[in-house]
């Protein structure tokens, strides 16, 4: 069966770049212009899989993305490394002096804050996606206006790029989720080495370090370690951890004996690790 898969943005968009990277050229794809869309997308069935930022280099963790994972039983069935290479562009002929305005989503806006602050003349503008404001520059003729995107989405929507890399740091680079509603992952057991969990501790002295300390026994890699305040519940946070390991079997003995501590320990997804 084609696949569908929902993205946040258009086309043009760094979601669409890595749910071509991930799936291959022949897939369909579901413009979200929200994460919550995008789920929606999934929970109606209108689209088979989706691509969710989750973690950016320079700006950290998308908090609420964990929260929409977590509240609406998605699997995680897989992870992207996306480098970002950001792009100033606008319509053929304008140079940066002819710029006033640069839209973008605020993701990429702070990401290329270095850059703008040699550019005093130019007022920043949060939008939904990178690409859209491309694609309305062009199709509304803007003058004075420009966009940060990827280069895809300047050969997409005829633009002309006035500065390329103008991220902060160049090794900027954006982790992916590859989402499912379906339980299984289809990820064979044998390629399983990473998987994403949470769980809940009690408010006192070494809840969290016994749980750290059940996974370094059993032979798991803390990869990543994200709390999130329970709601209705003042002080009490949840956990979300992702660990990588050398043997299934290891990750099974762990999550057993977590399960027996009442952690109310909920798997996120088990898959393969894409980072080596």
């Amino acid at each position: 069966m084609r696949k569908k898969v929902a993205i946040q943005g258009i086309k043009g968009s760094y979601h669409h770049g890595v749910a071509q990277a991930y799936f291959g050229d022949q897939i369909d794809i579901d413009e979200c212009m929200s994460f919550q869309e995008l789920v929606h997308s999934l929970e109606k069935k209108e689209s088979t899989d989706a691509v969710m930022a989750i973690e950016n280099s320079i700006a950290g963790s998308i908090i609420p993305n964990y929260a929409y994972i977590d509240e609406h039983d998605l699997t995680i069935c897989g992870e992207y490394f996306q480098p970002i290479h950001h792009c100033l562009m606008a319509l053929n002929g304008q140079e940066i002096s002819d710029i006033k305005e640069v839209y973008s989503h605020p993701m990429a806006l702070l990401q290329c804050k270095e850059f703008f602050r040699d550019q005093p003349h130019i007022k920043l503008v949060e939008d939904s996606d990178t690409a859209d404001v491309a694609k309305r520059i062009k199709e509304q003729g803007l003058k004075g206006v420009a966009a940060v995107a990827g280069e895809t989405a300047a050969n997409i929507y005829q633009l002309n790029i006035l500065a390329k890399e103008i991220q902060t740091i160049k090794s900027n680079c954006t982790r992916f989720f590859i989402l499912t509603t379906r339980e299984d992952s289809g990820v064979d057991s044998k390629e399983i080495n990473k998987a994403s969990l949470k769980f809940l501790t009690d408010h006192k002295r070494g809840s969290l370090a016994t749980v750290l300390n059940v996974m370094s026994d059993c032979g798991l890699n803390l990869t990543k370690i994200q709390s999130l305040p329970v709601i209705d519940m003042p002080w009490k946070y949840s956990f979300f951890v992702d660990v990588t390991f050398t043997k299934y079997e290891d990750y099974q003995k762990a999550v057993s004996v977590l399960k027996i501590m009442a952690l109310e320990l909920k798997i996120l997804g088990e898959y393969k690790n894409q980072n080596g």
